[in-house]
Order: C-alpha cells, then sequence, then structure tokens
C-alpha cells in the first residue's frame, strides 16, 4: 500500500529525531523534522540500565513526537532504536512505555542493519559513482563502517565506540590531555582493528561523514579555514592541537564550536582522528544526511513492494538450498488457512503476522542443512542469530520462535507468545501445513479448511481422503491433543 506521507524516528544513543517526507513519483521530499538532543546513551548506567531521570527525558520527547505522528497509517510510520537500546538491560520495559506514548512499534535494530540503513540514506542523496564509497557515522553509543557501491552496502560492520559513551568515559566533563586522549584513541584502534583488514581488501576511492560529529567537525574546520569542504587529516591534528591547548573542551572558543555538541565533541574528535590514522585517510566529505534518511528510504521501499526483508529471505532459502518446491507447497497451504482463520479478526496486526508466516514458510527446512535430526531447532537458530538486512530484532526472534515451533512438543515455545492470537494462529496454521505436506508431494488444498471462533480451532478435512491416510490420521490427532495440553482446542471435522 503506498501512502502520500511518510516518518521515521531515530531513537539515537545522542539525540531523538523525527523526519516526515511526502512522497511524489517514488522520491521524497522533506516536509517536517523534529530534533532533542536527550542523550540516552549517558543515561545507562554501569549496570546497563537507563537511569528513571534520562528515561522520562526521553519518553517526554517523545510525546512531542507522537503529536506530528498521530493518526498516521501504522506502515507508513518506522520508529528505530539504536546501541543505548540495544545494550540496556532495562530497555524492553523502556520500549513498551515508549510504544505506549507514540502508538507505534519500536524496532531495536542490530548494529549492521543500522549501518545498511545510514548507507542507504546516504547513497540516495549522492549522485551515482562507478567506484566503491566508505561511509564512517560516527553516532552516540557506536560507529557504522559501510563499503558501498551506487545503492548497495558492500561490507557493513558496526563498533562499540561512540561521541557520548567515549566522552563520558574519556573526557569527563571536557578534560582533554594527552593522556586521556591516547587512552581513548587507543580504545579506538583495538575496535577497528577487527574491520581494518577486511575493508581495506575491499577498497574505497572516496571516504563519507555522515551525521552529527562528522557534521559538526567539518563545520569547525571550515569555519576556522582550516579545510575549504569537509574533514581533512590536518584538520582534525589542528583541532587536536587547539583541544590540547584550551585543556578544557569547555574553554575552546572557536568559530562552529556550538554549545549542544561540546560535551560530546572530545569522544567524536579521537575517534574520528583514529578513524583517519588507521584507514589512512587524507581527506573525507561530510553528508547530510543519517539513519533517518535511510529509514525513510527503506520505507519507501516496503510500501512500493521493494521489501529488502522478501529479498533477504529469498537469498537466506538459496544459500542453505531450501527445497523451493516444498516451501511454496508448505506456504500456500499455511496462508490459505491463516487467511481463513484470521481474516476480519485483529486486523491490525494480521497482515504483519502473515508476513512473518510466509517468511517461515520459505525457510522452514534450512535448518536440514546442517542436519535433518532437529532441523527445526537449526533453522530456528541460523533465523535468530543471522545477519538479516531488514529486519528488526524483534522480528528476527518472532520468525526464529515461529521456526522452532513448526513441530514438537509446543513447551519449548514461550507461553506469552502463544497467548498473542496471530501468533498462535501463525503457529497452529505451519504446524498443520508442515504434517499435512509431509509427503512432500502436490495435494488438493481444498481437501482441508481451517477456521476459528473465538479462542478455537476447527480443521475440516476430507474424510475419505483421510480414510486413505493412515498416518496423517494419526498425527493430526497428535496435533489436536498437543495443542488440548495447553487448553486450545484444535478440533478435526469433515470438510
Amino acid at each position: 500500500m503506498s501512502h502520500a506521507t511518510l516518518a521515521a524516528v531515530d531513537l539515537g544513543s545522542n539525540s531523538f529525531h523525527l523526519q516526515i517526507a511526502r512522497v511524489v513519483d517514488q522520491q521524497l521530499f522533506p516536509l517536517d523534522s523534529l530534533k532533542d538532543t536527550v542523550r540516552l546513551g549517558n543515561g545507562v548506567t554501569l549496570d546497563k540500565k537507563i537511569d528513571p531521570k534520562t528515561a522520562e527525558r526521553a519518553l517526554a520527547t517523545l510525546r512531542l513526537f507522537a503529536e506530528r505522528i498521530r493518526g498516521m497509517p501504522r506502515d507508513a510510520v518506522r520508529i528505530v532504536g539504536t546501541n543505548a537500546l540495544r545494550i540496556a538491560k532495562n530497555a524492553e520495559a523502556f520500549v513498551r512505555e515508549a510504544e505506549g506514548i507514540l502508538g507505534f512499534p519500536i524496532e531495536v535494530i542490530s548494529g549492521r542493519e543500522e549501518a545498511r540503513l545510514i548507507y542507504l540514506g546516504v547513497a540516495h542523496s549522492l549522485p551515482p559513482q562507478s567506484h566503491n564509497r566508505l561511509v564512517v557515522d560516527i553516532g552516540g553509543g557506536s560507529t557504522e563502517f559501510i563499503i558501498g557501491h551506487r545503492l548497495r552496502a558492500k561490507v557493513v560492520d558496526s563498533l562499540y565506540m561512540g561521541c557520548v559513551t567515549y566522552s563520558g568515559q574519556f573526557f569527563d566533563d571536557g578534560a582533554f590531555d594527552k593522556k586521556r586522549l591516547k587512552e581513548a584513541q587507543f580504545a579506538a584502534r583495538k575496535e577497528i582493528e577487527q574491520i581494518k583488514a577486511r575493508f581495506q581488501k575491499e577498497g574505497w576511492q572516496e571516504a563519507i561523514g555522515s551525521s552529527g560529529t562528522a557534521r559538526a567537525l567539518a563545520a569547525i574546520l571550515e569555519e576556522n579555514g582550516v579545510a575549504a569542504h569537509g574533514i581533512t587529516r590536518d584538520g582534525l591534528e589542528w583541532l587536536r592541537d587547539k583541544a590540547l591547548k584550551a585543556g578544557n573542551l569547555n574553554q575552546l572558543t572557536l568559530p562552529g564550536v556550538k554549545s549542544d555538541r561540546v560535551p560530546v565533541l572530545a569522544g567524536g574528535l579521537a575517534i574520528m582522528l583514529t578513524v583517519f590514522e588507521e584507514l589512512s585517510l587524507k581527506n573525507m566529505d561530510v553528508v547530510d544526511t543519517a539513519l533517518r534518511d535511510g529509514v525513510l528510504h527503506d520505507l519507501l521501499g516496503r510500501t512500493q513492494h521493494e521489501d529488502i526483508r522478501a529479498v533477504t529471505v529469498e537469498r537466506m532459502a538459496k544459500r542453505y538450498h531450501s527445497d523451493l518446491a516444498q516451501a511454496t507447497r508448505v506456504e500456500n497451504l499455511a496462508l490459505r488457512f491463516f487467511d481463513r482463520a484470521v481474516r476480519g479478526k485483529d486486523s491490525e496486526d494480521a497482515f504483519q503476522n502473515r508476513q512473518v508466516l510466509s517468511w517461515a514458510c520459505r525457510l522452514h527446512e534450512i535448518g536440514v542443512a546442517i542436519a535433518q535430526a532437529g532441523f527445526h531447532k537449526h533453522s530456528a537458530y541460523i533465523v535468530g542469530n543471522a545477519d538479516m538486512p531488514g529486519f528488526s530484532r524483534r522480528e528476527q526472534a518472532a520468525l526464529a520462535a515461529l521456526l522452532l515451533a513448526q513441530r514438537g512438543k509446543l513447551a519449548k515455545v514461550t507461553a506469552g507468545l502463544l497467548s498473542d492470537r496471530n501468533f498462535q494462529a501463525g503457529v497452529i496454521c505451519l504446524r498443520l501445513a508442515v504434517l499435512l505436506s509431509r509427503s512432500r508431494r502436490n495435494i488438493e488444498n481444498k481437501l482441508f479448511s481451517l477456521g476459528r471462533e473465538g479462542g478455537k480451532y476447527r480443521l475440516e478435512v476430507d474424510q475419505k481422503w483421510l480414510a486413505v491416510h493412515d498416518l496423517t490420521d494419526y498425527e493430526l490427532k497428535q496435533e489436536a491433543a498437543e495443542w488440548a495440553g495447553l487448553g486450545i482446542e484444535v478440533a478435526l471435522t469433515d470438510a
């Protein structure tokens, strides 16, 4: 479904951003934006919890954002959380409260998914080139590195170093001296060493910086006449020397140094210096685009039926040599069951659950590539732990849970998941489709029908067909008994 207006919300470790864009001829045109420097990363305590004061400040910002996106269609808004929400132990509770305020789900994305989205935003803002580009995005809690060609990210990674975390860890209260800088750069160097060889092997001809730190550093260098445009190695060393002479970033009086950036400037400068040194960069262009722009472009793709998640599923199925004919057989039957059982009921989440069920059918046997025995467990493990471009952590977890539940005892599935009506329906539809397709031969789908009334399911099966399929008859009765053990009725009747 296409929409005239799309919105992206980026819950970053340093700042929260809302961006709204108008869609015209499959192009995005900015309409409105909001930003608040929440510094969520600063509020993550030593025991990895978001402190109450920071949480309330963040929720207050989201109440303002909520006013701008209220009433928009569910699939026209995408909200993503980054490093602070990845590492905080109480992130789940915060996310639940935030979702209640915003009225939309929040996706806590992996570092590599964040990198992919950042590159997507940057690539759309630049003219196409025939060479590789390196994009570096220093955020509040993590730094993303991407090598891409045109609109495709080829190599992506995310390192646990950011302007907020490094400023707090190494430059408390803005103090800046050689010892602190050396410690910060040593920590950054250890992180970059993990990816250096891989990135240098791929190679690039142009370096691009995105997001707040890169823009702030470029503004300082340009306004002081140290760099004509963007960031240079000489310029960074000049700024380093100025900061060392001042001894404290709060005492650094230079054109271009903005007060709201000072608390995190030291950490950002140390990281950027190390990036230039380790990757042998001499200069870096800077763009205005950031994660939120990539989220908007990805969302536009979804509304235009170019969902990267579908591409990811197909690539994964091929990688693990999934039997396409069997996957299609199971998918057709499972979706037919789901449409009959859920159609018109709980419609707000039904479409998303139908998508997850479809993907699960495509991937349900990928674990066979590891071992036939317990393949459903292997399938769930692969999906739960792989890098899956386009998927949030929550989506991957739901997909993995569905794969785990496709056969065997249901006790292994979290009770909370099975209490969700649409997820429960997805599990039943997948299990029945897998069971009825076990012969790996095409069968007439009209022989079966699934209905749901309240919390009760009714599977109608053609009795003449069932009479000559004794094993299937036995397994269906076992399936009904398995669900009955959880207090859920799955009745077998004549079609």
